[in-house]
């Protein structure tokens, strides 16, 4: 059972751009839905805010099975953006999810084309809850979209000055960290108008079957995420927090209070947690509660100094 005054401990408060969150941590989109299996363990009010699931304009059904495999410490998948599509989410998904949860809801866009996003962040400006859009350019799962638009300074310029000319609401950038300079496509991103970054997306994987000597999965290759990528996204987050004026999104492998606060003293505003969820699905809440005393071990007063410090440093 959660400790409500823990929860509702003020030093946890920060701002992601215009935005007051009750505490940093948000839930990575693709491994919470909409949050309607989780919402049977804890409430889910307990949460900064909510990045939903990866949308596209069209229902997308995803890659073709088998498009999930086990590593050692985190795992690999290739679901490949399934989901209902962009006016499914907004009439039936959302006023759902508004019954539970009445935080700051964050829409993951996705497209395969500029005139999508274009049309999927149109239709999205506007709907009650929705905060920020969480523009993904990073998802390494499907063919001729997500990470191609991620992948060089212009094309991910492009998408955002596009978007930006179809919504009110602050977009955040979602980076791949697929790439070889992080930090010129997240100035990229920046010069053309982003109100934020998220990163790190998944890292390319691949894992094969000793016994067919095939690969695992249908796609062969999928994102690679959990614990193991935490240290490279501490470094991308650190490396971009100190290069760019605009808030950042932590994300990668965070599990436990402590990578929160490690992630935030590299220049993280915030921090997602993604496949912590798949292992446990009150991880989010558990995060939350160890976050004081956390801060008490190591001589935090609060969140919102220590990342003021770290972007300083």
């Amino acid at each position: 059972m959660e400790n409500m005054k823990d929860l509702a401990d003020h030093r946890l408060e920060v701002s992601l751009g215009p935005l007051r969150l009750k505490n940093p941590v948000i839930p990575a989109s693709g491994c919470f839905g909409y949050g309607y299996v989780m919402a049977r363990f804890y409430d889910l009010d307990v949460l900064g805010a909510i990045s939903f699931k990866g949308t596209t304009l069209h229902p997308r059904f995803g890659n073709p099975l088998p498009r999930v495999a086990e590593c050692a410490s985190g795992m690999l998948n290739s679901v490949g953006l399934q989901n209902p599509g962009i006016d499914a989410v907004i009439s039936r998904e959302l006023p759902m999810m508004r019954s539970f949860f009445h935080g700051p809801i964050i829409a993951n866009i996705s497209g395969f084309s500029l005139d999508e996003y274009r049309e999927c962040c149109r239709r999205i400006d506007g709907v009650p809850g929705v905060k920020i859009i969480e523009l993904n350019v990073s998802c390494p799962n499907v063919h001729g979209g997500g990470m191609s638009f991620g992948t060089s300074c212009e094309s991910v310029a492009e998408v955002v000055k596009a978007v930006k000319a179809e919504t009110s609401l602050p977009v955040f950038v979602k980076l791949s960290p697929n790439v070889t300079d992080i930090v010129s496509i997240a100035r990229a991103a920046e010069d053309a108008g982003a109100d934020g970054l998220c990163l790190i997306n998944t890292l390319l994987g691949m894992r094969i079957d000793l016994k067919t000597r095939r690969p695992i999965m249908a796609n062969k290759m999928g994102g690679f995420s959990g614990r193991d990528i935490f240290p490279v996204a501490v470094r991308m987050v650190w490396q971009v927090a100190h290069a760019c004026s605009i808030p950042v999104i932590g994300c990668g492998g965070v599990s436990s209070a402590e990578d929160v606060l490690e992630m935030m003293m590299a220049g993280a505003n915030a921090v997602e947690v993604g496949t912590a969820n798949l292992i446990n699905p009150t991880a989010c809440r558990d995060i939350i509660c160890d976050l004081p005393a956390a801060m008490d071990r190591y001589g935090i007063k609060t969140l919102e100094e220590l990342v003021s410090t770290a972007r300083e440093g």
